[in-house]
């Protein structure tokens, strides 16, 4: 399979691996966006050490969780081309696309959203 054909090929309803990617990229300018948009109100707002020791623990959460989004849309899309680069027709046994200690940070980031839930 070239690389065109990863690209192109259909992973559910309409999303091809193509926009796939383009979503992460997406999402990850949005995410700057906002973030730098958000310490532009608030830094006026912080005007004493107290409001500091509220304010910056809460931006510093929501860059947290940002960022382990992007890391799991990432992981997604790697295992989508693993799949894809594999040339399976059925992806039954996992272990022959992932290193142990791949499978073991995927299995810890599933159990982390689980609890997330």
């Amino acid at each position: 399979m070239n690389m065109s054909d990863v690209l192109n090929t259909r992973i559910f309803k309409d999303k091809k691996f193509s926009d796939i990617l383009e979503e992460i990229y997406d999402n990850s300018v949005k995410k700057e966006k906002r973030i730098k948009a958000l310490i532009r109100e608030l830094s006026p707002l912080i005007t004493s050490p107290e409001e500091a020791v509220v304010v910056v623990p809460l931006i510093k959460e929501y860059m947290e969780v940002s960022v382990k989004n992007d890391e799991a849309l990432i992981k997604m899309a790697t295992i989508v081309q693993r799949v894809l680069n594999s040339n399976k027709d059925s992806i039954d046994d996992v272990t022959g696309l992932f290193s142990k200690t791949e499978l073991e940070e995927l299995q810890k980031m599933s159990e982390e959203v689980a609890k997330d839930k």
